[in-house]
């Protein structure tokens, strides 16, 4: 049958070239192609082709109306290729709820634009096909504007009947995945977990609904998560191993009305203890370093290379299946979660955005709470975050920036400051403080931060000495950089060292992601590992105390573990039900690392989100249920961390807390009043 309506004949273009491009899309990023989610994306297309070719049929000039076509195809492309670009340098899809990095994200796009694959550059087919379409096949077609004839009235049942179909691919049972923790229709509305929206939706209704989320962002549901202790079912616990807890926490959950803070109350009050184990209070006392490392990968495991760090990886604690999953704002939404074991906001800087959020139970929190003087420490300005109000919220006695330290800094990018002068700046205030309380002090690098393809004076310090080994210069740059931090990793330990206080002091490192500046291409030079399913988001994590010996663990783990873990080894106050994370070295810890978009790997498996697909690694296999059951707890945990950051909940527990605990005093008060004036009419009756 030929086609004589040109309307019909530009939707027809529109749609399937669209689609096509979506297709290159999923083909790329290894999403299954015959699924039902293809289907929902292919009416998607249709929907969006049957309004944008209508709007260009409104004119009879012939060359607007194939200008509007081509460019809507056009934008679909790029928009594609954008996303294709900023899920494989940063691990995350672009959102408009990143919005406020988007300035500092300019610096990053020369290295963007060089880490994009060959492949990528496939979208744009379907638009250069497109192209020819309208040029050599359509040149000679007569146009005419689109009258409102009875032909253009069908166009409104056609696209109601679409609207209708595809409202139906969201909510028939039989079309959804049913391993998948959110619903469709609560993630078309809310695509708070972009890698599955984009699977389930295609990149361009992702794109839709995260702009929709932005403008017009959902309220949160008040849901009664079902957790449990467990204790009934479980061996009774020795009375020496079991754990204090914060008491009044259970009173505030059976009290509370605001639903706004219920659903929260509810799932930290009954979440299950972690009690003390052989490992509790084995650091009791002692002084703690953190140090997030910028950029740093285990390739940073060298002794002929980076001799410090090595030997304190070999010496102290270490986890050889560590990682550090990369998340919008990586850094700052990484530090975030190191400090609070809470999951930042997938696609938001919680960092900035919540900057004036207060965290009692941070990492700096608890260590105020037993007596010890807490500091921070970050050798650059606060081009990317506010620190200076982050940290202090977090609970830190005192933030100390470049400018505090008076550390100059390049305003060109690229140019970071050396991570020598930094640890020799920063020990020479730890170590020369008149206070007799121990310290705890957070230290954040920067020397290793990207770019490597430029030139920069640390970035070429040590180039040459590893470009004659036979690196690339790009690698050669990223080692020098890493090289100027392990010098400075030996300043810390000999200083450390000669104050006599080495032994009495714990120092634990972790990074803040993979060298994400350098393309898989670069990063098979120094890792021998596949780098597929999140492999390249391995990173070491240390915890060294001179005066201990070495042990090294395999169980699978993030830095959400690092406040839980850290406070058990030194013995501190804390409520284990009020994190995330769990204390490493607890019998109940299962072993799990967590990804950003809900993904999640252990020794047995790994298992994609956005995909809904599982990959075993033994023999061993997970019933749906227990796959269900899992993704259902992580999810739990992510929105729970979410509605936590969103509400100020730390702020609103604290003050709480302090309320409940007035009030018990004052009772305890009034008691021992009316005992003594009890025990005082009995003296004077007698």
């Amino acid at each position: 049958m030929r086609i004589k309506d040109k309307y019909i004949l530009n939707l027809l273009i529109v749609t399937f070239i669209t689609f096509s491009i979506e297709l290159v899309f999923k083909y790329i990023s290894k999403f299954e192609i015959i699924s039902y989610e293809t289907l929902r994306i292919f009416i998607s297309c249709f929907i969006y082709a049957i309004i944008i070719t209508f709007l260009s049929s409104l004119t009879k000039r012939k060359w607007i109306r194939t200008t509007i076509n081509l460019l809507y195809i056009l934008v679909y492309a790029f928009y594609s290729w954008l996303q294709l670009g900023f899920i494989n340098y940063l691990g995350v899809y672009i959102s408009f709820n990143t919005s406020s990095q988007f300035g500092a994200v300019k610096d990053y796009i020369g290295d963007y634009l060089a880490s994009f694959k060959t492949s990528y550059y496939f979208v744009y087919i379907p638009f250069f096909i497109s192209l020819l379409i309208y040029i050599f096949l359509l040149r000679k077609k007569e146009y005419h504007n689109l009258k409102f004839s009875f032909k253009t009235i069908l166009l409104i049942p056609v696209l109601l009947i679409s609207i209708f179909l595809y409202y139906e691919t969201i909510t028939l049972p039989f079309m959804q995945n049913k391993l998948q923790a959110k619903s469709n229709k609560k993630l078309l509305l809310n695509p708070d977990i972009p890698t599955v929206a984009v699977n389930q939706f295609g990149v361009i209704t992702f794109g839709i609904g995260d702009l929709h989320s932005f403008l017009f962002p959902t309220e949160e549901e008040e849901i009664e998560y079902n957790i449990s202790k467990k204790e009934e079912d479980e061996e009774p616990v020795e009375v020496s191993k079991k754990r204090e807890v914060e008491p009044f926490l259970d009173a505030i959950n059976a009290e509370e009305t605001n639903k706004k803070y219920t659903t929260i109350n509810n799932y930290f009050a009954n979440r299950k203890v972690t009690n003390y184990n052989d490992y509790t209070g084995l650091f009791e006392g002692k002084n703690v370093v953190v140090i997030l490392m910028e950029s740093v990968n285990d390739a940073f495991i060298n002794e002929e290379y980076f001799p410090n760090f090595t030997k304190m990886y070999n010496e102290g604690f270490h986890w050889v299946n560590n990682f550090s999953p990369r998340n919008s704002c990586a850094t700052g939404n990484n530090e975030f979660s190191a400090m609070t074991s809470l999951y930042s906001i997938y696609n938001t800087c919680t960092s900035n955005v919540y900057k004036n959020n207060t965290y009692f139970e941070s990492i700096f929190g608890i260590f105020n709470d037993s007596g010890y003087r807490t500091s921070s420490y970050h050798d650059f300005v606060e081009w990317y975050y506010r620190r200076s109000i982050i940290h202090p919220n977090m609970g830190s006695g005192k933030f100390y920036g470049a400018q505090n330290l008076k550390i100059s800094t390049s305003g060109t990018y690229g140019e970071w400051p050396s991570d020598e002068e930094f640890f020799t700046k920063v020990f020479d205030i730890l170590l020369n403080d008149d206070s007799d309380k121990p310290f705890m002090a957070w230290l954040t690098t920067v020397t290793s931060h990207q770019p490597y393809s430029n030139s920069s004076t640390y970035g070429d310090l040590y180039k040459n000495e590893f470009k004659e080994k036979g690196y690339s210069t790009s690698v050669s740059r990223f080692f020098s950089k890493l090289k100027v931090l392990d010098n400075a990793l030996g300043i810390m330990l000999n200083k450390l060292e000669e104050a006599g206080i080495l032994e009495d002091t714990v120092i634990v490192m972790l990074a803040d992601h993979y060298p994400y500046g350098l393309s898989n291409k670069y990063v098979k030079e120094m890792i021998d590992y596949d780098l597929n399913d999140y492999e390249i988001d391995r990173t070491p994590f240390v915890i060294y105390n001179s005066g201990t010996p070495a042990k090294e663990f395999s169980e699978y783990t993030f830095y959400l573990n690092v406040v839980p873990t850290l406070a058990n080894l030194m013995n501190l106050k804390f409520d284990p039900r009020l994190y995330m994370g769990t204390d490493l070295l607890s019998e109940d810890y299962e072993s799990r690392v967590v990804f950003a978009d809900g993904s999640w790997k252990n020794e047995l498996a790994y298992y994609n989100s956005s995909t809904g697909k599982i990959k075993y690694f033994t023999d061993y296999e997970y019933t749906p249920e227990l796959i269900q059951e899992i993704n259902n707890e992580v999810s739990m945990q992510i929105d729970i961390s979410s509605r936590a950051v969103k509400n100020n909940y730390f702020d609103y527990l604290n003050k709480k807390l302090i309320d409940y605990r007035e009030a018990a005093k004052a009772e305890e008060t009034t008691e021992l009043e009316e005992n003594l004036e009890e025990v005082q009419d009995e003296i004077i009756n007698n």
